[in-house]
């Protein structure tokens, strides 16, 4: 079954002593990107943190973003240095008298230097580690159950697209046998009537007929598109991770289909290529949010 890139998750748990959050969102991208938002105290575990989502992602670009709280100090996550908050008045005052400036000092003043609001250095036990782990596990385990229920939708799309291209496949192929007797026929009638004066060989005739109603089969092509969209079908069924196989399938289909325009005699034959075409434009747009 087919993921979508796309998705949300969240989790959480709240004990006496800790209080950890974690949500994740996730966005179309080519290859896995993981960008994590986290507490200072908490950037030297950001490489463990990052490996847990490599073994539940593979593709996408992942946001990731963890508070928590601790305790009352944790809470506000940082601490009031009195000593430098006083260094920091005295050094105002004398701006003040240097440049003769009769403004008073405003809590703004203040609020512009946060040296003397010192963030405090907090080290979580391995036991609260873990929470944070089980935490981030639960948001990832809620992002996939919504990328799995997205990659569904997505399948029974696709799925009908293919349909509707097999449809015109096998109409095509249909047309072909009777398009190419009425070219051969026409062909061999003109060609008789170009030399009705002269003698003509008629085995040699036909052989040359056959040659040039043989460039404009395309039985081959018809057999390979029907070989692709039946293994699209199959990945879609089948593969856990299917995105740039189809795409690759994709590019094959459109080759085929290319081709069947370019031999084709029927004016209707190349109708319906063109809605193939159209088709699979759509689908290789919609593979683009497949995991």
């Amino acid at each position: 079954m087919i993921h979508s890139m796309t998705g949300y998750g969240k989790g959480n748990i709240v004990t006496s002593k800790i209080s950890v959050e974690a949500e994740v969102k996730s966005v179309n991208s080519r290859y896995l990107e993981v960008f994590i938002k986290l507490p200072q105290f908490l950037s030297h575990r950001e490489y463990e943190l990052r490996e847990l989502v490599k073994d539940k992602i593979k593709r996408g670009k992942i946001n990731i973003f963890i508070q928590l709280k601790k305790d009352t100090a944790l809470n506000d996550n940082s601490a009031f240095d009195e000593e430098k908050l006083k260094s920091y008045l005295k050094v105002l005052k004398q701006i003040k008298k240097t440049a003769n400036l009769s403004e008073e000092i405003k809590l703004e003043h203040l609020l512009n230097n946060k040296e003397f609001i010192a963030s405090s250095d907090f080290d979580l036990s391995e036991a609260e580690f873990n929470k944070v782990k089980k935490v981030v596990n639960a948001a990832l385990t809620n992002l996939k159950n919504m990328k799995k229920n997205e990659g569904r939708e997505l399948a029974k799309d696709l799925t009908k697209r293919i349909r509707f291209i097999e449809k015109n496949v096998n109409e095509i192929g249909n047309e072909a046998k009777n398009s190419m007797n009425d070219y051969y026929g026409k062909l061999k009638n003109r060609i008789a009537e170009l030399l009705a004066d002269n003698k003509m060989n008629e085995e040699r005739l036909n052989t040359e007929l056959a040659l040039i109603a043989d460039k404009a089969d395309i039985t081959e092509e018809n057999v390979r598109l029907k070989s692709h969209l039946k293994f699209f079908i199959d990945c879609i069924k089948k593969e856990t991770e299917p995105g740039r196989k189809l795409n690759f399938l994709c590019q094959e289909m459109n080759r085929e289909a290319n081709t069947i325009s370019s031999k084709s005699i029927s004016t209707s034959i190349t109708h319906k290529v063109v809605l193939i075409k159209e088709e699979i434009e759509k689908i290789r747009e919609q593979i683009q949010n497949i995991e």
